[in-house]
């Protein structure tokens, strides 16, 4: 079997930036990732990455993929890794492709995945009204009613992407308050079109061959409000299942210091799937940068 010098498990931000140090390295490599973009596929209006005033999510996961490819990157996309273990100096990866890569060190750049409400009528109608991503369903809810759960920047996003597609768009809080940045915030506030229900939560979500209606509680009471589309926009989990051995904190996300090391020797990791405190695009990316630099110490070194 083919011993990589580095394995690199995710392609977002941080597994892309990762990649490109690595080329420039020379070091010997591999990407497995289940899609190329992570949650920055996901974004919409991009104001805050260093070198673009302005820049939707999609051009900029098609700048980072072609940053990657223009080093001849071999990438294994459409793989998931299931998981990551080490025997004496080597890490092995097993995916779901049934198949088992093998190198010296591993960076996890795996993301987060987003949270599920887990409430009557979410399964049933998931893809069927229930989406996830507004930046890759929006379109599709043109002139309809919509309601967005969450309360966070993820949900101040989705509205600010819904204003212009759906004709009315309810935000379903269960906090007193949306936090989020300021200025998305003042976007969403001033919207003709979008209705913030705060201390709501959701208890149940109904239809028939798709979504129709969604029950909430407002303090004591309870009310059905019409809608043929629903975002949820709760937060993310770590995709961090797959590594058994690496110390993590309570949310799940992969403890590391300041170089990106884990516990185990030889394994970094970057990105949004580790405790570093801020998850940001351009936080993603410098991680990734650090823990390549870490692995091509420890190689070094080792």
């Amino acid at each position: 079997m083919r011993i990589y010098d580095l394995i690199i498990v995710g392609a977002g931000p941080a597994g892309i930036t990762a990649s490109v140090y690595a080329a420039r390295k020379r070091m010997d490599f591999l990407v497995i990732t289940g899609d190329i973009g992570g949650q920055t596929a996901w974004s919409a209006d991009i104001e805050n990455y260093t070198g673009y005033q302005f820049v939707t999510g999609p051009e900029l996961v098609d700048k980072f993929e072609k940053h990657m490819r223009s080093y001849d990157t071999n990438v294994k996309e459409g793989e998931g890794v299931t998981g990551v273990e080490k025997t004496g100096g080597l890490i092995t990866i097993k995916t779901d492709k049934e198949r088992e890569y093998q190198a010296k060190t591993v960076i996890i750049a795996s993301g987060k995945r987003s949270k599920e409400l887990g409430i009557p009528g979410e399964k049933e109608y998931k893809n069927k009204g229930i989406t996830y991503c507004a930046t890759c369903d929006g379109p599709l809810f043109s002139g309809k009613t919509v309601a967005i759960i969450g309360g966070g920047n993820s949900a101040l996003d989705a509205a600010l992407q819904l204003e212009r597609i759906a004709s009315k768009t309810y935000i379903i809080n269960n906090t007193p308050r949306l936090g989020g940045d300021a200025i998305m915030l003042q976007k969403v506030e001033k919207a003709v079109n979008v209705e913030i229900l705060n201390d709501s939560s959701v208890l149940a979500i109904s239809g028939d061959k798709f979504v129709n209606s969604i029950t909430i509680k407002s303090g004591e009471e309870e009310k059905r409000l019409p809608v043929e589309g629903i975002f949820v926009e709760i937060g993310l989990i770590p995709n961090s299942d797959f590594v058994k051995d690496v110390e993590k904190n309570n949310l799940g996300e992969i403890r590391i210091n300041n170089r990106n090391e884990t516990n185990v020797p030889g394994i970094f990791a970057a990105g949004d799937v580790t405790d570093v405190p801020e998850k940001q695009i351009v936080i993603a990316a410098g991680e990734g940068s650090k823990a390549c630099l870490s692995a091509f110490r420890y190689l070094a070194q080792h």
